[in-house]
């Protein structure tokens, strides 16, 4: 055999290996699982759902055309210091089952994981306890000390809900943990089929096309709102749709911002369904090679003024890096832009309590 033939055969035997691998590595079950039968069929009837992908209101492009991909992988791997806290995150270890039930409490749990405890009832939201937002434990660690809670610290949780199937918002230990611990999950079109791979009864999921609406009891009511961003766990997007949702519990409205660049829908959705006694916002991650699918701290602000929102709370930050810039630059900037817009916002630590009408804490306490 001559020394082309040899090379064409190596090449070729290399490539058999790394794709078995990469096909092994992906049946996992933290990647989930694609949507089919009954569940694929209503999608496929859903108006959001065109050319075999769940598509968004405004055109919307997730990197730009002109975007490096081998330069932003680069730059996602050799990140600078600044993306990550120089020492320990402060945080306050509350007591989560003893909080009080005459009032609506949020505690957060840093980036896009928090509690919502209004009376008796006990709303979980994106959790990721797992200390990773990744498939892989190597990557997308969370901040030293933005783990203080886990699931074992929790109450028994009525609903949970899931904003999109993202990693750092969809996280497969954690749901796994959840199960007998949680009552019902409530996730975009799609998720489910995640949510039954992995363990949940397929009756205790409910699925949300945008402006889907479920009353859950006389005084508790979810509905889905559109959000502009995008899906997948794996190498296909858009498999499973992502979403914001507008609750309304105890007589209190309540947005659910999940991931979503700066639209127009804010606009309707503050105009359908405000005022907003608080409203979670993604405030971090944002980059200029991705500008349509998160947004930057000054269009998170402006998102609230649209909303009609009488307190906002920023999200999506404080426990991953996964954008370049410095870890506080996201809050810093919220902060700035929430004063010279007279928006009151609310900055609690990991773990402390936010009490709507009474207690917005507002310390600026990661200034080190």
């Amino acid at each position: 055999m001559n020394i082309f033939k040899k090379t064409v055969v190596f090449f070729l035997i290399t490539l058999v290996v790394l794709s078995t691998g990469i096909f092994l590595f992906m049946q996992q079950k933290t990647f989930g699982k694609n949507p089919s039968g009954n569940r694929l069929e209503r999608i496929k009837n859903s108006v959001n759902y065109k050319d075999g992908t769940f598509q968004n209101l405004t055109a919307t492009e997730v990197m730009l055309k002109d975007a490096s991909f081998t330069k932003m992988m680069w730059k996602f791997f050799n990140k600078p210091k600044h993306t990550v806290p120089p020492k320990i995150l402060p945080s306050i270890k509350t007591d989560l089952k003893l909080l009080q039930k005459d009032s609506l409490a949020i505690v957060w749990f840093g980036h896009s994981s928090y509690l919502i405890k209004s009376r008796n009832k006990n709303i979980l939201v994106d959790p990721v306890f797992s200390g990773n937002a990744s498939p892989v434990n190597f990557f997308g660690k969370s901040f030293p000390g933005s783990d203080v809670y886990n699931v074992d610290d929790l109450p028994p949780i009525d609903l949970v809900i899931i904003t999109h199937d993202h990693y750092d918002h969809l996280d497969y230990k954690t749901i796994k943990q959840l199960i007998g611990k949680a009552k019902k999950f409530y996730a975009p079109l799609g998720v489910g089929a995640h949510l039954e791979h992995w363990g949940i009864e397929v009756e205790n999921i409910v699925e949300f096309d945008w402006w889907d609406k479920e009353k859950i009891e006389e005084d508790i009511e979810i509905t889905a709102t559109p959000a502009r961003h995008f899906s997948g766990r794996g190498f296909m997007r858009g498999k499973t749709l992502w979403t914001s949702y507008v609750l309304k519990i105890h007589e209190k409205t309540i947005f659910i911002g999940g991931d979503s660049g700066y639209d127009d829908t804010f606009k309707t959705i503050g105009e359908k369904f405000g005022p907003f006694d608080i409203v979670m916002l993604e405030a971090g991650q944002y980059g200029k090679d991705w500008p349509y699918i998160h947004m930057t701290p000054e269009e998170t602000v402006k998102a609230a003024e649209d909303l009609n929102a009488k307190v906002l709370l920023p999200v999506h930050w404080g426990k991953f890096a996964l954008a370049y810039h410095e870890w506080k630059e996201p809050i810093d900037r919220v902060v700035k832009k929430a004063r010279e817009s007279n928006l009151k916002v609310t900055t609690p630590l990991i773990g402390e309590p936010v009490v709507i009408g009474s207690e917005y804490p507002n310390a600026i306490w990661w200034n080190f």
